[in-house]
């Protein structure tokens, strides 16, 4: 798909007021320098401040400026998301509304995309400037993302990434996954996913939304991501076998007592009165339940309006409406 719009820049915020004019400003002076033609996407996500009323202000006399405003806090990517549907840019470009990522670093993004054909680019702050607090939880997640995708990446969750069109199109965002992206466009079957090293600054304006609740969300919605593209389709590829082995551990052990019972220790305590009966019954058991989850699994998949909904790259004589 081709587009008149050479960058889409979409940015997510929440009481970031004070830094609108200057993050504007800023990037329309990057991309009238470089003979870009461009959109900027502010998407307000319940802001309590003034922010929604500086968007107004700034689109009526900046007619690159477009603003969306939710009724309340929805979350990161429930912003990216609906930004990433009013995208009409061939290159669509991420960024916090805190100047902690500068619109500098856009040019380097955007030839990335468009000579280099990457389909994602994610920024990689080597240098960053936030608390301790904060860095190592962050090393923690892309630690552990880095081991469960197989995406080499030093930084998962830098705001600042560029995409092509097709991508952003192709991926929905919700929950706290925007700090999956990369993964997400994997498993679509986006491969040529890259790097850059970029600036990163102290926060200029307002206070770091980052807390507990995030870091520990984070793995939750990690360990969420891995199991939905690995077995959302196929459901009892895993709990058919945990169920296999969970079943013939304690089927294993209920022999083990019956044969000790009849050939070697006749004398020896009824079954139901060994500790180890119950053990082995609690393990079958649960192995059944595993499986029925798997088959209830199989089912849902079954009847889901998307198990034969499969992402196009082309075609060669046949038109298909979902190519983009």
């Amino acid at each position: 798909m081709t587009s008149e719009i050479d960058i889409s820049v979409v940015v997510p915020l929440l009481n970031e007021e004070e830094s609108l004019q200057e993050l504007t400003d800023w990037v329309r002076k990057v991309c009238e320098n470089n003979n870009y033609s461009h959109e900027m996407i502010l998407v307000d996500d319940g802001s309590k401040d003034g922010s929604w009323k500086k968007i107004q202000e700034l689109a009526s006399v900046n007619n690159h400026v477009k603003g969306i405003k939710f009724r309340r806090n929805f979350g990161k990517s429930a912003a990216l998301n609906r930004g990433f549907e009013a995208a009409q840019g061939t290159v669509v470009i991420t960024m916090d509304a805190d100047l902690q990522d500068i619109p500098d670093e856009i040019p380097g993004l955007y030839k990335m995309i468009i000579e280099d054909d990457f389909d994602l680019v994610s920024g990689w702050k080597q240098n960053r400037q936030d608390p301790t607090s904060k860095t190592i939880p962050t090393k923690l997640f892309n630690w552990a993302t880095r081991k469960l995708s197989g995406l080499k990446l030093h930084d998962f969750n830098c705001g600042l990434k560029a995409y092509k069109q097709d991508v952003i199109k192709n991926i929905e965002v919700y929950g706290e996954m925007h700090r999956y992206i990369p993964v997400i466009a994997k498993w679509a079957g986006f491969e040529k996913i890259g790097e850059k090293k970029v600036e990163h600054r102290s926060r200029k304006y307002g206070v770091t939304k980052f807390g507990l609740e995030r870091f520990v969300n984070g793995f939750l919605d990690l360990a969420t991501i891995t199991f939905i593209t690995r077995f959302g389709k196929k459901p009892m590829h895993l709990f058919g076998i945990l169920g296999s082995l969970v079943f013939i551990f304690g089927l294993g052990i209920f022999m083990w007592l019956g044969i000790e019972k009849i050939f070697i220790d006749t004398q020896a305590e009824h079954l139901a009165e060994n500790s180890w009966f119950f053990v082995a019954l609690t393990f079958m058991i649960l192995g059944v339940n595993f499986f029925v989850a798997g088959f209830l699994g199989e089912m849902i998949a079954r009847n889901s309006p998307e198990r034969n909904n499969y992402r196009i790259a082309d075609t060669v004589g046949i038109e298909m409406p979902e190519v983009q």
